[in-house]
């Protein structure tokens, strides 16, 4: 008799220790998933429950403790937290999409025939353009309009630098805007050179002078921004970036972000900066930051200079291949102070675009006097780009955030010694001395400046190199910093530079599931395959969105 009561008690049994398990939406497991938490653990399994981290292990312990109605096998393969960068200009570069693409220029010849091939398809308006950069040509000088002045004598053309801190106009576009040769602007420069004695502009515009005339440039309808933005969104996604920081916008632009996140159209969670305007300033000190599960707005984002190819970039000494010049701050510094004041006074950070010693030295000054004592603001240096040998250690008096695009080292690094000399660029991208004096970086691109792929970033950061494995010791390899470290730039430090850390940036109960599954292994593979590595699925808040 108690025999035959065995398969009962051994069923009873079996009912008990089912029902006793969680059960979530899905799990994952035999895989490779770095978690990017505290101790930087690997585990092989996570449950997923209404899009969040239930719990990361071994296979055994989940499938001990969870179950779930879909079960997938990953034979091994890599999965990382959804990967943040820290600087883009995301909106922008959705607009940029329907504009003549300039990047790879090889001479202002070819920039021409670009545009002149792009304005034989185009009605627009105007004819946009970005991503030209006279330091990849064999004349490395500005150009000036001539040309585009005999081909398009009745249409605007506004061809923006890689950078954005530099443009080349037209005469009809210049003439919209109201330009003329004995115009000036503070914090930028109109461009003119002599001709029989005579000022004429060269349709070179620098820094605030590009806003001038870009401001006169007409408004994509709103199906227009809605379609590039989609783009931008599946561009992304195909690359593991679940989360973007978007570097200067409107009211206007944030609630139209807004708009398409809340009807679930835009699901790239965006951390948005606000440019400084006095609608912003006016709004968003009264109402506050805001916080959602998609859109971050914490942040006023503020230039303190211009760029490094441009020479704009605010240096304590002259320019290493023009003797005379210096950069320039891009306001006056009682307005900088002024808006650190107003924002220290507000719950928001202060962003500033910092390329030159020289203003990376008064914004971290100026920081330091404002900020008191109050170590928790995470205001942030945003590239931190070329510092002195001083300064480094005030980023740890308020715990200042350097946020870096180490792309940027691999692009400037043929040039950036003309500009700066050997000892000023010792202590230019120097990611590792960052990290050494502010305990982290946030880890971007500035697309797009630079292309969208975070991976490329990785392999920057890590070997300093470019694609060709140039050069053979990497660009001041004692910069270099650790494949961990470049993974946390882009995962968990980039979401605590936005005050994010306890909802994203990790694979940790309670945040999000926001994950990617690679094709190789991030921290095993030969460095040299990571900027090649392939995003097999991306996912958002549990969903897969590629």
């Amino acid at each position: 008799m108690k025999n035959s009561l065995l398969p009962i008690f051994f069923c009873l049994l079996f009912f008990i220790s089912c029902k006793s398990k969680t059960e979530v939406d899905y799990i994952i497991y035999n895989a490779t998933i770095y978690t990017v938490d505290k101790v930087f653990s690997k585990q092989e399994a996570m449950a997923v429950k209404n899009g969040k981290v239930v719990a990361t292990g071994s296979s055994k312990s989940i499938f001990e403790l969870y179950d779930a109605p879909l079960k997938t096998d990953l034979n091994g393969k890599t999965v990382l937290p959804g990967l943040y960068d820290a600087h883009t200009h995301f909106y922008y570069y959705a607009l940029g999409l329907k504009e003549v693409d300039l990047v790879g220029t090889r001479s202002f010849e070819q920039v021409i025939s670009t545009v002149v091939d792009f304005a034989r398809k185009s009605k627009t308006p105007w004819i946009k353009g970005r991503g030209w950069d006279q330091n990849d040509w064999k004349e490395k000088e500005f150009p000036s309009k001539d040309s585009l002045d005999i081909l398009f004598p009745d249409k605007p053309v506004f061809l923006a630098r890689i950078d954005g801190h530099a443009a080349l106009a037209n005469q009809k576009a210049l003439d919209i805007a109201g330009v003329t040769a004995d115009l000036s602007i503070e914090g930028g420069v109109f461009e003119t050179k002599l001709v029989n004695g005579k000022k004429i502009l060269t349709g070179i515009l620098v820094d605030n002078a590009v806003d001038f005339v870009s401001k006169h440039i007409p408004e994509p309808t709103s199906n227009e921004k809605l379609e590039t933005l989609m783009e931008a969104q599946r561009n992304c996604f195909e690359v593991g970036l679940t989360s973007v920081v978007e570097a200067g916008i409107t009211k206007k632009i944030v609630e139209f972000i807004d708009s398409l996140q809340s009807t679930g159209q835009l699901k790239m969670k965006i951390y948005a900066m606000l440019k400084p305007d006095a609608l912003n300033f006016e709004y968003y000190i009264k109402n506050g930051p805001v916080f959602k599960d998609k859109l971050t707005v914490n942040s006023f984002k503020i230039y303190a200079d211009g760029a490094l190819g441009s020479r704009g970039a605010c240096l304590l000494s002259a320019y290493n291949d023009k003797k005379k010049e210096i950069g320039f701050l891009l306001s006056h510094p009682d307005t900088l102070e002024a808006y650190a004041k107003k924002i220290a006074a507000s719950k928001f950070q202060m962003n500033t675009h910092c390329i030159g010693d020289s203003a990376n030295r008064f914004i971290l000054n100026l920081y330091n006097k404002v900020l008191g004592n109050n170590t928790d603001r995470r205001w942030r240096i945003e590239h931190a780009q070329v510092i002195n040998e001083l300064d480094f250690a005030k980023f740890a008096i308020n715990k200042i955030i350097p946020s870096v695009q180490p792309t940027h080292a691999i692009s400037d690094m043929y040039w950036v010694y003309d500009r700066l000399g050997k000892e000023r660029t010792s202590n230019a991208y120097a990611y590792k001395k960052l990290i050494e004096h502010a305990g982290m970086i946030a880890g971007g691109s500035d697309f797009p400046v630079e292309g969208i792929n975070p991976f490329r970033g990785i392999y920057a950061a890590v070997v300093r190199q470019d694609l060709k494995r140039i050069p053979a010791n990497g660009f001041e390899p004692k910069n270099k910093i650790s494949r961990e470290e470049a993974i946390k730039a882009f995962t968990i430090w980039a979401a605590y530079a936005g005050f994010e850390e306890k909802i994203k940036g990790s694979l940790e109960a309670g945040k999000a599931a926001d994950y990617i599954i690679i094709d190789k292994d991030v921290m095993q593979c030969n460095e040299y395959d990571i900027p090649y590595i392939k995003v097999l699925k991306t996912y958002s808040d549990g969903v897969q969105v590629f």
